[in-house]
This record gives C-alpha cells, structure tokens and sequence, in this order.
C-alpha cells in the first residue's frame, strides 16, 4: 500500500492510518467537565419539572456520584480506578454518540492518571474496552467467553458487576438527555455513516418463558453484609430485579439507586401499565434480551397479537401497529432512540403529542425505555437466559 506524509506529522503512516483532514479531530472541550448536574450535564429544566421529575432525578445524580467519582480507593477486591471508570464511560458515550455525554467525559478523564504501559495493563484496558463496546452497541456479542476474559484480565466479581452498570448507566443517561434536548428543541448532530444498533435475531424470542440465571457468583446470605441485606429488601419484591438483585447485591449503593428508579418510573408512575410493558417489550427486543421480554409479555394487557409481531420482526410490527395508531407512536419513538439516541430530534415527539400523551408522560415514558435498556444489558451481561420446554 502507498505510503503519503502528511503535514504536521513526523511519521510515515498507511492511508489507513491518517485523516485526509486533521480538522475532523474536535479539540476536548476542558469546560465540559465543569457542570454542576452530572446527570442532565446542565440542561436547562423548568421550575415545573425541578419539583415534579425531581425525585427520579436525584437518584440518577446519586448514581452517577456512586458509580463514576473523581476519584476512588483500588484495593484487591475493587480493582476499577477512575481511569477505567470514566474511560469505559466514554467509550459508551461515542457508542451512543450524543455530544454533549463524549464531551463530559471526555473532559473528565483528560487529567485521570491512566494505567502503567505493561503488557498486562494494555491487555486488561483492551478487554474492559471491547467488552463495553460491544454491550453498548451490539449486547448479543456477549456470552459467557465474553465474561470470562474479564475475570482472566483480573477483575473481580465486584468489579465486573459495577463495570455492567456504569455500562447501563452511561446509556441510560445517554437516552435521557437525548429526550430533554428533543424535548427543548436542540439540534441533532447527525454523523452520517454512523449505523444505529441493529435489532436482536428473532430466534432468540419463542412464545415459551423464558428464565434468567446468573453467569457469577451472586451474593451468599449467610456472608452478605448489613448494607447489602438492607439494599435486598428493597430490590427483591421489584420484579423486574428480583432474579438478578442477589448478583447486583455485589455492588449495593448502585444496586440502591437502580432500585428507586425501578420503582419510580414503573410502581409509582402516572402512565398506561400497558405503555410501560410496550417499551419493557420494545427496548428488550432490540437489544435481544429474552427474559427481560418475557417479563414484558407475561405483564401485557393489551392486544394479544402484539407479542408475537414484536417476535417475528419490524416489518410484522409495523403490519401490527398500522391500526394501532397510539402504540405505533410510541413505536417508533422508542425504537429511534433504542438504536439511535443520537439522532432523536423535537420530530420523533409531535406524533406523542398528537395522540394526547402529555409532555410529562412522554418525557417519562421515553426515559424508561433508557432504564429498560439498563436492566437488559445487566442481564445479557451478567448472565445467560433459559427457555422453558413447554409454554
């Protein structure tokens, strides 16, 4: 292959390695990591919305506190620096590619002190990387070799449990704060050639149950501390957590959080029970998470038919919602911002509005499809799903 130099450069590099234009490289915005809300990254919001969104605000602000900090104590349990943190938050971040989340991050992890240049560092850096990636943009990459390599490249149960939720997190915050700008008109920077996330295979999917069981050791009572007991009593009775909480359990301050948004968006919620399990349903079905679907499905009101479509593809559910003009809505909002949070704009809100969803409940119905997509990458991560043999 030709070799070109190209100016500003003291080395020869392959066209593959170069930029035809060194100004596609955007210079770290250093004033980004300076915001008072880590969540919302400063978003501007209502008086209205401070008092009524702020319950499960403060929750997603706590767990961001919890599960990237500026700085954080390494011991031989909790091996996750800071650098590992903010930099696999990063990596989510370009994943789902909102600017505003790669610019924070970004920020934060510039003056982070990164790992020593051993061989053994790289290939640990390397691992954590991959396996971000791939969670975020592809989750059925993931299997049980996946989680392997991680406890090969030294990470322990505790760390690969709280290395799956900033994963989860990262795209949850990445989604939340996709809505508010749409919700507030902002611009949508859209890259072309960037692909949004495909869609789950369908063979994943059968009518039959399907169960979910841990791919580590979960937590064992008679060693689980009084934090972790305590955390338990409140995650246990959500079914969305209920076979996954003990596992979780292994980090409880996130394991807290996730709990009060759990029952905040999906126990003490203002919208339609069957809206709720339409994203659950929607959400799981993309990123390929059976057990988190059939949750959905055993909890479905609604039209029988809708299940199955869901299963058999996009083009069966678009057949399916053609005289459902309510859910084909929040169909299509969900799936937009499931694959693509990047590209969801003020456009993907109007046919919400249109059919008297309010501004409040579209703004949490969205939102909970970030949280479903957090609690499906918990899942496909951290273990494996079962179906049962007969329906």
């Amino acid at each position: 292959m030709e070799q070109r130099r190209f100016s500003g450069k003291s080395h020869w590099y392959h066209e593959t390695q170069s930029s035809l234009c060194p100004a596609d490289v955007l210079p770290l915005v250093p004033e980004a990591a300076q915001v008072e809300d880590r969540f919302l990254l400063d978003l501007t919001l209502s008086e209205a919305q401070l008092i009524v969104e702020a319950p499960w605000l403060d929750a997603a602000r706590a767990a961001s506190d919890v599960l990237l900090p500026d700085s954080i104590p390494v011991t031989r349990l909790h091996t996750l620096s800071s650098y590992d943190r903010l930099s696999t938050a990063l990596t989510v971040a370009q994943v789902y590619g909102v600017q505003r989340l790669c610019n924070h991050y970004a920020a934060r992890l510039a003056p982070q002190p990164g790992p020593d240049s051993s061989r053994e560092s790289n290939r640990r850096l390397t691992q954590i990387t991959q396996f971000a990636r791939q969670l975020a943009s592809h989750p059925t990459l993931i299997d049980d070799a996946a989680l392997a390599q991680l406890d090969e490249c030294g990470l322990s149960v505790d760390d690969i449990v709280s290395f799956t939720q900033i994963i989860g997190f990262v795209g949850f915050q990445a989604r939340a704060i996709a809505v508010w700008q749409a919700q507030q008109g902002l611009p949508v920077r859209w890259l072309p050639g960037i692909n949004g996330q495909q869609d789950a295979e369908p063979e994943l999917f059968t009518p039959h149950p399907a169960s979910w069981q841990p791919g580590l050791a979960p937590v064992e009572m008679r060693y689980a501390r009084p934090e972790q007991l305590e955390v338990l009593s409140i995650s246990q009775p959500l079914r969305t957590l209920r076979d996954i909480a003990w596992l979780l359990a292994h980090d409880e301050r996130a394991l807290s959080y996730l709990s009060q948004l759990t029952r905040l968006f999906w126990q003490t919620t203002s919208q339609q029970p069957d809206d709720a399990q339409l994203v659950v349903m929607l959400t799981s079905r993309i990123n390929g998470s059976a057990a988190c679907f059939s949750d959905a499905v055993a909890a479905w009101q609604g039209d029988a038919g809708l299940p199955d479509a869901m299963r058999n593809g996009e083009r069966a559910l678009n057949a399916w919602s053609h005289n459902h003009p309510r859910e084909k809505a929040i169909i299509q909002a969900v799936q937009l911002l499931t694959r693509a949070p990047d590209r969801f704009s003020a456009a993907q809100l109007q046919p919400l509005y249109e059919q008297g969803i309010s501004e409040q409940q579209v703004l949490k119905l969205l939102v909970s499809a970030g949280l479903a997509g957090w609690i499906n990458r918990l899942k496909i991560g951290l273990g494996n799903t079962a179906q049962a043999l007969n329906p």
